[in-house]
């Protein structure tokens, strides 16, 4: 398949970029629910099981979280190429990862979950209650974690809007077992855990059906292509690569929330309020960081230079609108949403001091978005895996020297700093991406 400049166009961009943004938006609904059931149980400690639960899994199957990312710009290359057999040898091996790694967490669950304990203790009623929801859902592991790969995979293809048909049905198959099983048939934190088992095993034989063009031939059964020794080494370092660079990713921002822990409970307390709007940031511009996944990847496997950074700045201009749209948002309505997220005025009157923090987070953070899916796209992991390292060096001297002087402030400042270097680190390696497209 030959890509020219001219079929990267405005709306190709959104049909993907939109889809994306409404399906990220269901994420946050099913926490609320999940909560809100365990809450008429009139007892604290479910929610704390069911919050702490959530996350250890979350944090289990993140460890995989490479395999969206490497399996959509692998795939956006080799459709780019014009190999339709490797896209479905692609998804296979995925899939094969996938199930693999949720049946060892499955066969090592009590390790797992005594080891998620020593590091996070909880009080003997809401450890008790969290294994018990743990020890039902981690069934889920090889539905959740394969989930990935459909999902990169869809994306790769510019099928974003089965993407959303497929969360879609996840979470909303999700809500409505919560309340049948929690409110209707009093089944406890027993019935959340079972309905986002029941979602996650019936999410991937949807989104299977949902790849079956990668089904269609014999590719995703031809041995002797997945396990080619060449593509499985360039799988391996792709995957690994991203997983290291993730894993610094995420030790800086449990570095924030530490220390930010240390500041008191009020300060605690406004910045998890405030870490919503950076979540909401997150999600909002997420779809166009996968578009440019998605067009530079084929633009790369096309060896089109000309319509790689064509991709690259349509992608850039419609991610632009929407951190504008954001700025403006927060700094209209930034008070009243902190007001709804909290009764405490103590933490109101703390939160509006960082507000403006939140209202330039999306314009000073969107680069280093876009820059990720660009190098996700053409899987230059190797240069994000060093210039994630990079710019954890420089935040952890920057929060050094910024949080004994500045406090609070400093710390939200470090983060700011955080985003700046990430994109000034990849945009230094951009040259090499662009000239990787030249035939």
């Amino acid at each position: 398949m030959e890509l020219t400049a001219k079929e990267i166009t405005h709306r190709r961009v959104l049909n993907i970029a939109v889809p994306i943004v409404i399906s990220n938006a269901t994420y946050p609904i099913l926490g609320l629910v999940d909560t809100g059931v365990v809450g008429q149980l009139g007892n604290p400690a479910p929610i704390g099981a069911v919050g702490i639960g959530s996350v250890i899994l979350a944090a289990i199957y993140w460890i995989f979280g490479f395999l969206r990312m490497g399996t959509s710009g692998l795939v956006a290359q080799a459709r780019g190429a014009g190999d339709a057999p490797e896209t479905g040898a692609l998804l296979t091996r995925g899939l094969m990862i996938g199930a693999s790694a949720g049946l060892l967490f499955i066969i090592f669950q009590s390790a797992l979950f005594w080891g998620a304990f020593q590091i996070s203790p909880a009080s003997a009623d809401v450890e008790g209650m969290a294994r018990s929801y743990m020890s039902i859902r981690i069934w889920g592991a090889p539905a959740a974690i394969s989930t990935y790969a459909i999902t990169g995979w869809l994306i790769a293809m510019e099928r974003t809007r089965a993407v959303l048909i497929l969360q879609l049905w996840m979470n909303g198959l999700n809500v409505a077992l919560d309340l049948w099983f929690v409110l209707g048939l009093d089944m406890g934190i027993e019935g959340v855990a079972i309905a986002t088992l029941i979602a996650e095993w019936s999410g991937v034989l949807l989104g299977l059906w949902l790849c079956r063009a990668a089904f269609g031939g014999d590719q995703w059964r031809d041995w002797g292509r997945i396990f080619d020794r060449l593509k499985v080494k360039r799988m391996a370092i792709v995957n690994g690569d991203i997983m290291l660079r993730s894993v610094m990713l995420q030790i800086s921002f449990l570095t924030f929330l530490f220390i930010g822990a240390g500041m008191g409970d009020i300060t605690l307390a406004s910045n998890q309020i405030l870490l919503q709007f950076v979540g909401l940031t997150a999600y909002a511009l997420d779809g166009f960081a996968f578009s440019a996944e998605a067009l530079v990847g084929q633009a790369l496997g096309a060896k089109n230079r000309t319509a790689l950074r064509r991709a690259a700045v349509l992608s850039s201009q419609w991610g632009l609108a929407g951190a504008v749209l954001l700025t403006a948002i927060f700094f209209l309505f930034g008070s009243t949403i902190i007001d709804i997220m909290t009764t405490s005025s103590d933490v109101r009157i703390e939160a509006r001091q960082y507000l403006w923090w939140m209202i330039v987070f999306p314009l000073v953070g969107l680069p280093s978005w876009m820059f990720d899916g660009f190098f996700i796209g053409a899987t230059r992991t190797r240069e994000m895996r060093m210039a994630m390292f990079q710019s954890a060096l420089v935040y952890v001297v920057i929060l050094f020297i910024l949080v004994p002087t500045m406090g609070n402030h400093g710390l939200w400042l470090s983060l700011i700093i955080f985003d700046i270097v990430r994109a000034l680190t990849l945009w230094r390696y951009y040259p090499a991406l662009e000239a990787a497209a030249d035939p």
